[in-house]
């Protein structure tokens, strides 16, 4: 299967970059959707007993894409300078590194799902909206492209696919946990006008 990894134009040090920066990433971000969506199509569509799969926006696609996305997770090895780097920035406590982490195409698909999932929320509860966390640094969405309307929290459409994607690879979770998050945060959704 041919899959294009995601490859943005910036160094993703949300908060080390400028406001400017960041407004720019946001626009990048977004503007990437239909395209990055397009690529994960063909991925799906290109592994055998998958080629029905069909991004039609719906709550139903998800439980198809997840179980294919809970076939593709991958980790590697980390290095012993990437192992060093993480515990000089463990601070003021360190406590240890796993040894393996998420493939950078692991990565890249979160991203990717987490846009669809993105979308598949915006097309049924059409009073959500994209944003961007810029008034507090200390933020953990801190200059990411995140969903609003689900009342004072938010989604970040990333930050929720990586976290699947490590907890598939733990066997915490299964493949039906994309369709679940779609629940979960539908339930969620404030209504017009809040």
């Amino acid at each position: 299967m041919t899959y294009q990894n995601i490859q943005p134009p910036f160094t993703l040090k949300f908060d080390e970059m400028s406001k400017k920066e960041l407004k720019d990433y946001n626009q990048w971000f977004l503007s990437s959707i239909p395209e990055r969506v397009a690529i994960l199509t063909t991925a799906v569509k290109s592994t055998e007993g998958s080629g029905e799969w069909e991004p039609d926006y719906s709550p139903k696609s998800l439980e198809a894409l997840g179980q294919w996305f809970a076939k593709q997770v991958e980790t590697r090895q980390r290095s012993e300078e990437e192992i060093q780097a993480i515990l000089g920035n463990q601070k003021p406590f360190k406590v240890g590194v796993e040894s393996q982490t998420i493939t950078e195409r692991t990565i890249s698909l979160s991203i990717d799902i987490g846009m669809y999932l993105s979308e598949v929320l915006r097309k049924s509860h059409p009073s959500l909206k994209w944003d961007q966390v810029l008034a507090k640094k200390k933020h953990v969405d801190y200059g990411q492209p995140v969903l609003v309307g689900f009342g004072s929290v938010v989604f970040n459409p990333v930050r929720i696919t990586r976290v699947l994607a490590r907890s598939l690879l733990d066997g915490g979770k299964t493949g039906s946990r994309l369709r679940e998050l779609y629940d979960i945060w539908s339930a969620k959704v404030t209504t017009e006008g809040n």
